[in-house]
């Protein structure tokens, strides 16, 4: 039959099934075969011949004829698994199911009264409609399709290769195959990699997309941190009902991992044949982070025991979540699967940043956000990783790929959810004292960025975008400020020598924060002088041999440190300072105006072009919830410091009663709005100022700026080169008050990132999902979808 007329047949089955107003029986296999008997209709044909309305419609006027397309469906997927699909006729039955399901799914999950269908169990549904009330009769229907779309997956010469020749497989060897012969990559537990198929990714495609499908309930829940996180869907998949998970957490992770876009090393070869690879990798990233969405904060997280060897994940039974996936991706330990992790997402994130160089050489693969969060899910749920990813200067592959991710992405308000989990990385690596030490290494890779040429160490390169974010970003990152800085605080006691291009940079960031209009214009906009100031002390009390650049800088821009210690509080003066902050709008407008020559090749970073789709996102919570502060011992070891009820003496940090979501709000307000509910007064200016942490860069002036005055009287001195050397020499030993204990922010989990992970994660496989255009125009919950 032509594909034409199939098409035309499977048309009529569905505008029969719209016209139908009496249910059809579920027996009548001449009505119900239409829909998937022998069509060759692909998976964006169904999406055509099957409109939005008609399934709605269906639903409202004919439930029942839906709920049997459904279960006749799930049904007719049950059988191929049990049979091995070894006919072309059943592929292409558990093909057109597998198409109809993914159409129809979304318009299930969209209405609250269909929601528990699949988790019932369908009444005189046995196997092969024979109702005996024997325990498989009794499977939800969801967990029927779940496990068959398991066994699907690792089917001999559907979605794997098979390993007999004498093609006499027959019905007992799909229950009795053992899946993990038949993972799909080589790479973590898994030496053998099988021969490149086309048709069997393309089989597993179509049925990792019906699994994100019947994950993607999620969705059509509003987001609520009560709600717990568990998807019933994704529990059962990850459960040990699945007897094939160890098998397919390796394959999708092997998958992801392996995949290496630039092919062949040949340029442009992407530009004559396609790659039909990526579309897979695509798919298996995607379900890989929805089956590790799992708030590690309400859940006792696996303990690894260093003690075990051998296998790619120890044996012993787990005592951590019963997700299986989250399990073995606790559990990975060996130094070579690291390795192999490690490398592979660093190639792909580093992928994009190729394309500068030979434009269209190379194929710029799209899903850098997946990966983002797959990284983000191991370093949370795998210490042990973590620790390796830090180890050596490997952890800057990672580093770099975000940095550039940051600045490209600034001024774009589509991509504030990729801001935000590239910083969030960033913090969660600066809570140890190795990412400190490797940002010293020189940055030689000169990719083409927007910001200001400098010869300088991985630090500097960190810094400048930081600044740049901060001074030429989109408004809506004003929440992260706080992020960004504690960054730089958590890496600065280990800076070894700050650029001089580094050191005028955080000068000026003192310098616009410290105006009395922005100190004065948010309840808590005077930690950013308190995160600054402790930077400035790091550097000073730990790294002073190495850094005359900061320490001429802070001498050049003495005044900023005079004016914040004299730093008015009397109303008069509060008010003069608000009123110039109405017809100042922006807090960091003349920032941009003393750049330098940027990167060679480089592009300014564009907004998003109008009529471009972003998904909501809810507020991130403020760096108090997000961190605990931990104080670095004499040996190097980390201590707790228990949770403040009143703030230290060396911070302005929030007290109790100041709810960060309230600030972040009252920020917001305050950068659009400007009659206030918050007004400063007397009494709050000073309950900080007194807490500044000037002293030791008090001293510093006191001492260093008679010496270089004179130096400079005595010798006609304009020369910044012969100061430099003469401060590269000097030494404070003695001279500056007793270093002060280094705090390092760590990042700790908690339920408002969970639930933000969920959300922008759902967003990002919404947005992305457009051929077909799986959930585009239903009635999602968990995000709004706005057009920029």
């Amino acid at each position: 039959m032509g594909s034409a007329d199939s098409k035309l047949n499977f048309r009529k089955a569905v505008i029969q099934l719209t016209t139908k107003t009496q249910p059809v029986e579920a027996t009548d296999d001449a009505f119900w075969d239409q829909f998937w008997a022998d069509t060759a209709t692909s998976v964006q044909d169904v999406f055509a011949l099957v409109p939005a309305a008609e399934i709605r419609a269906v639903r409202e006027e004919s439930p029942s004829n839906l709920a049997t397309l459904c279960y006749k469906a799930v049904e007719k997927l049950v059988q191929g698994a049990e049979s091995g699909c070894h006919s072309e006729k059943e592929r292409q039955v558990v093909l057109n199911c597998s198409r109809l399901l993914t159409r129809v799914l979304p318009y299930i999950f969209e209405d609250p009264d269909w929601r528990g269908f699949f988790w019932s169990t369908v009444p005189g549904a046995g196997r092969g409609g024979q109702s005996e009330d024997d325990d498989e009769t009794a499977r939800p229907l969801a967990e029927s399709l779940l496990l068959a779309i398991a066994d699907l997956l690792f089917c001999p010469d559907f979605t794997v290769q098979s390993h007999r020749r004498n093609n006499v497989d027959s019905a007992e060897d799909v229950h009795s195959l053992d899946s993990c012969e038949y993972i799909w990559e080589a790479g973590v537990g898994f030496a053998h990699s099988p021969q490149p198929n086309y048709i069997h990714d393309m089989n597993r495609m179509e049925l990792l997309k019906l699994l994100l499908t019947c994950f993607s309930e999620a969705m059509y829940l509003p987001p609520s941190p009560e709600s717990g996180s568990t998807n019933p869907w994704v529990q059962f998949f990850c459960s040990t009902e699945n007897r094939h998970a160890l098998p397919l957490f390796t394959s999708l992770l092997n998958t992801v991992c392996a995949y290496d876009p630039v092919g062949y090393g040949i340029p442009y070869n992407h530009l004559l044949f396609s790659d039909y690879r990526e579309p897979l990798v695509e798919e298996a990233a995607q379900v890989l982070i929805v089956t590790l969405d799992h708030d590690s904060a309400t859940s006792a997280t696996p303990t690894v025991d260093g003690t075990t060897t051998g296998t790619a994940m120890d044996d012993a039974e787990p005592p951590g979540p019963e997700n299986l996936f989250v399990n073995y991706l606790s559990r990975i330990h060996r130094e070579e699967d690291f390795q192999f992790i490690l490398k592979g997402i660093a190639r792909l994130l580093s992928n994009p940043l190729l394309q500068t160089y030979l434009p269209n050489s190379t194929k710029k693969i799209q899903f850098h956000q997946e990966l983002l969060v797959l990284f983000w899910k191991l370093c949370d749920f795998n210490k042990k990783f973590l620790f390796f990813v830090l180890k050596s200067s490997d952890v800057l592959d990672i580093l770099v790929p975000i940095l550039c991710f940051l600045n490209d992405a600034r001024a774009d308000q589509s991509r504030v959810g990729l801001m935000h989990i590239g910083v969030f990385i960033l913090l969660l690596l600066s809570g140890e004292r190795n990412f400190g030490v490797r940002l010293n290494k020189p940055y030689s890779v000169r990719v083409p960025m927007d910001i200001p040429v400098f010869t300088g160490t991985h630090a500097d390169l960190l810094i400048v975008v930081f600044h740049k974010i901060i001074t030429s970003g989109h408004q809506r990152l004003q929440p992260l400020f706080d992020c960004l800085l504690t960054i730089v605080v958590n890496v600065s006691p280990y800076l070894k020598s700050l650029s001089m291009v580094t050191a005028n940079k955080l000068l000026h960031l003192l310098e616009a924060f410290s105006t009395t209009w922005f100190l004065f214009s948010a309840s808590q906009n005077h930690h950013l002088v308190f995160f600054l100031l402790e930077v400035f002390n790091n550097i000073i009390q730990y790294q002073f041999d190495g850094n005359s650049n900061l320490v001429y800088a802070i001498i050049r821009k003495r005044g900023v440190f005079h004016q914040l210690a004299n730093l008015p509080t009397d109303p008069p003066s509060i008010h003069k300072a608000l009123q110039r902050r109405r017809k100042t709008p922006e807090p960091l407008s003349r920032a941009g105006s003393q750049e330098g020559a940027s990167m060679e090749g480089s592009r300014p970073a564009a907004p998003a072009e109008p009529g471009t789709l972003k998904t909501s996102l809810v507020a991130t919570p403020g760096i108090d919830k997000l961190t605990e502060k931990s104080q670095v011992s004499e040996d190097g070891t980390l201590r707790s410091l228990e949770p403040e009820s009143q703030p230290s003496s060396a911070e302005g940090s929030p007290s109790a009663g100041e709810p960060s979501q309230t600030w972040r709000e009252q920020r917001r307000l305050s950068s659009t709005s400007t009659n206030d509910q918050w007004s400063p007064t007397s009494d709050w200016i000073l309950s900080w100022k007194s807490k500044l942490p000037l002293q030791t860069i008090m001293r510093l002036l006191q001492v260093l700026v008679p010496q270089v005055e004179k130096i400079c009287i005595d010798k006609g001195l304009t020369d910044e080169s012969e100061i430099l050397r003469f401060l590269q020499h000097g030494t404070l030993v003695g001279l500056l008050p007793v270093p002060h204990p280094i705090l390092i922010r760590k990042y700790q989990a908690n339920s408002g990132t969970a639930m933000w992970f969920r959300t922008y994660m759902w967003g990002v496989i919404y947005l992305r999902n457009v051929d077909p255009p799986i959930w585009y125009d239903t009635d999602v919950k968990l995000f709004e979808i706005q057009r920029v």
